[in-house]
């Protein structure tokens, strides 16, 4: 009994001793997160040019789905936050550059080493980045130009853009295949449509030198439509740009698509 009772108490004090060792090596480490963004409607894959059905007698096919994620921090299990440096924390998330499984990856360097929890971004451009001005925005005005995520710099950015046609049969007269433009933004300073959005990882997410994990979050575009608040094309979220009553709801529902699916300890 007694060299059973001594052979537990060696085996506590190697197991402390180890998981000490392993905190005290992670001081000064880095890794690399790829979080990868997979759009989706409902239980499906999202497919260009495919007719998706809303919840009333309207139906929608997209020709274009792009929107933008900024601010990426992650909160470990001490309560600790990893903020991704500013300069570099802003991304279009392009279905057209999705890679074979129509994901549009993100891969963040240099984070610190760590046992994650919990993940928070932005959706947009938030206030503080937009002061600083054209000349502050670093090469991303130059890329959200070219990806047509920009109105005049006195406006701003599009947040989102989805491009496409709708179909209506409660539009009085019905419409088929009419020309369908959400391009939610803030309006300069006078109308803020920045979200935040914050997501709990199902596992530990553990970023180390040595391992390079990936968290998979997947997008229901669908509740865009048909989310916190349900629209109507017919009652015009057909056309969606810089109006005070429109764009706020849907900034609201394009807070609400995201869940974290799984995460790959690699």
């Amino acid at each position: 009994m007694k060299i059973t009772k001594i052979a537990l108490a060696l085996l506590l004090c190697v197991s402390i001793i180890s998981c000490s060792s392993d905190d005290e090596s992670l001081e000064g480490q880095t890794g690399t997160l790829t979080l990868k963004f997979d759009n989706s409607v409902g239980d499906q894959d999202f497919i260009f040019g495919t007719s998706y059905n809303k919840s009333n007698n309207e139906s929608y096919k997209l020709t274009t789905l792009k929107y933008i994620v900024s601010n990426v921090r992650v909160k470990d299990s001490e309560g600790n936050t990893f903020t991704y440096p500013t300069e570099n924390n802003v991304f279009i998330i392009d279905e057209a550059n999705g890679n074979n499984a129509g994901e549009i990856l993100i891969t963040l360097d240099g984070v610190d080493a760590a046992d994650y929890t919990e993940i928070t971004f932005g959706i947009g451009i938030d206030q503080t980045r937009y002061a600083l001005g054209a000349d502050g925005q670093g090469d991303f005005l130059a890329n959200a130009q070219a990806a047509g995520m920009m109105w005049a710099w006195a406006t701003g950015y599009r947040f989102m853009r989805f491009d496409g046609t709708y179909s209506s049969t409660i539009a009085n007269p019905a419409v088929e295949d009419g020309a369908l433009a959400l391009h939610m933004g803030s309006v300069g300073t006078s109308l803020d449509n920045y979200k935040e959005v914050t997501l709990a990882f199902p596992n530990t997410v553990r970023v180390r030198e040595t391992a390079q994990p990936e968290v998979h979050i997947v997008a229901d575009i669908s509740k865009v439509f048909d989310g916190e608040t349900s629209v109507n094309f017919a009652d015009g979220y057909n056309q969606v740009h810089t109006s005070a009553e429109t764009t706020p709801v849907i900034a609201n529902n394009l807070k609400g698509i995201f869940e974290v699916h799984h995460v790959h300890n690699n």
